[in-house]
């Protein structure tokens, strides 16, 4: 969240729009998704067309991919100099599943794993499908759940015998459009009310409530 404030609140206040990036819109346009979608939505929401660009463009490129790879440079940045501290509630949650738990990660963000080394918890997940999984398998992103399909298969569980764990109203809408056996929505700011109508069939605060 504090990259993409960053990088936008920078980029409007350079073009002189007048409205701010605000937490709102990285829940409302950002959050959940691929990282050049997030970027359209944004410049979308301000009226902005810029060309798109190749996933190969400068971080300083005036495009679309240019813009959302100024916002890796900062996160990446950050975190390599200010490491990741999960959610203890995440982890209390993670302890208390059976050892023989089937887990995997999906994730937009093709900074997936670098998180998770961040965090410690790279070790706790066989299968980690992030933005770089899915672009090679030309998956389409969430609210799509290929990504979660995919996961379930690698895993090779039943999509019915597995439950999806998000945060984002886009990947709760992507739990929900798949046939998993429950989507469970953590609200982490993109509200219970949203998350809740996004298709969640439980919405916790913290993953904790549930171990």
């Amino acid at each position: 969240m504090r990259a993409w404030a960053r990088m936008f609140s920078e980029e409007l206040e350079r073009r002189g729009v007048s409205a701010p990036y605000t937490d709102a819109d990285y829940f409302a346009h950002v959050d959940g998704r691929p990282r050049y979608d997030g970027v359209r939505s944004v410049l979308a929401s301000r009226g902005i067309e810029l060309p798109e660009g190749s996933p190969d463009d400068p971080a300083d490129a005036e495009t679309v991919c240019g813009l959302g790879n100024r916002k890796n440079e900062l996160v990446l940045t950050m975190i390599r100099e200010e490491g990741v501290a999960p959610y203890p509630g995440t982890v209390a949650y993670l302890d208390a599943l059976a050892p023989d738990a089937l887990l995997a990660v999906v994730s937009s963000s093709r900074n997936a794993e670098e998180v998770l080394r961040g965090a410690g918890l790279r070790d706790r997940f066989p299968v980690v499908v992030d933005g770089t999984v899915a672009a090679g398998l030309a998956l389409p992103g969430k609210p799509a759940p290929d990504t979660y399909l995919h996961a379930a298969r690698e895993l090779g569980v039943d999509p019915g015998d597995a439950v999806v764990y998000e945060d984002a109203v886009s990947g709760v809408a992507a739990g929900a459009a798949g046939p998993f056996g429950a989507v469970v929505g953590v609200d982490r700011g993109a509200g219970r009310d949203a998350l809740a109508a996004a298709g969640a069939t439980v919405v916790v605060e913290d993953l904790e409530e549930l171990a």
